[in-house]
């Protein structure tokens, strides 16, 4: 598996004011019983940290040393999981969108898995902050046998702090491979009145914070049951096809989906959410 190039997405950057940019190149492979890294690059805004070593997959947490999005920035993850292999993804906290004076940030995660790899990509909260252009996309490319997690917690401003988001500008796409071949594809769109889309009945209803979850795995079938007890009333979850699993929840606020998210997670992983989640 060839990975592609990241500097073409980082030229991409508008005139004008500085922007952030920033690019994480990593590949991991499986040595023995463990999973080893194998290549990294970074470049920029975006780091990678690597937690004490402990049994289960290899964690790996992002960190975009530029405190938030705005405007123009550029950020892309690329990641190959090797055959066998095991990975965690995360970030170190929430991730800010500010209000961009001009143009959209774009941020990209590309991942490759080899047959029977295992990948968990589950980012802390992206806030959206009012006036915030943000561009989103996920691509996931899997062979035989592997199965991967994802998760995408969104937050609509802070109400905790008495803000109301009204206007904001966001776009999340999904695109999932399998062997080649399209097992799942999402794209959500809402603004620049973003207000009135989150107060729609049949969009937001009011929704302050939202989740999606995505589970490519044989097993996903029978995750289905827990799963929407775990979502409580305000998630919903369908079997898209088999062995593809996805669900969508809302919330008031922020600690509310946490409260819903925390333990769906922790059941379609199998295991413990990684320890900064927790911190």
């Amino acid at each position: 598996m060839e990975m592609s190039a990241t500097r073409p997405a980082l030229a991409e950057a508008s005139s004008g004011q500085p922007r952030a940019q920033g690019a994480v190149t990593l590949a991991v492979a499986r040595r023995g019983a463990a999973t080893r890294l194998v290549g990294l690059r970074q470049e920029g805004a975006l780091k990678l940290l690597f937690p004490q070593p402990r049994p289960g997959p290899m964690q790996a947490v992002l960190l975009n040393t530029s405190g938030g999005l705005t405007g123009g920035d550029r950020m892309r993850v690329s990641a190959e999981v090797g055959p066998g292999a095991a990975l965690t993804l995360t970030t170190q906290a929430a991730e800010r969108a500010y209000r961009a004076a001009e143009g959209v940030a774009r941020s990209e995660v590309q991942v490759r898995m080899g047959a029977g790899a295992k990948l968990h990509w589950l980012p802390q909260e992206t806030i959206l902050f009012e006036g915030a252009a943000l561009e989103r996309r996920l691509i996931l490319e899997m062979e035989e046998g592997a199965e991967a997690l994802i998760a995408e917690p969104v937050i609509f401003g802070r109400r905790e702090m008495g803000e109301a988001l009204a206007r904001a500008t966001f776009r999340d796409a999904w695109d999932v491979r399998l062997c080649g071949r399209l097992v799942f594809a999402d794209a959500l769109r809402f603004g620049p009145d973003a207000a009135a889309t989150l107060a729609s009945p049949a969009l937001g209803a009011g929704a302050g914070a939202m989740a999606s979850l995505l589970l490519v795995a044989p097993h996903a079938e029978g995750k289905l049951a827990p799963l929407r007890e775990a979502l409580g009333p305000r998630g919903g979850a369908s079997l898209v096809r088999e062995g593809v699993l996805f669900a969508r929840l809302l919330a008031e606020d922020g600690f509310r989906l946490r409260h819903h998210l925390e333990p769906a997670l922790a059941l379609l992983a199998g295991a413990a959410l990684p320890k900064v989640w927790r911190l």
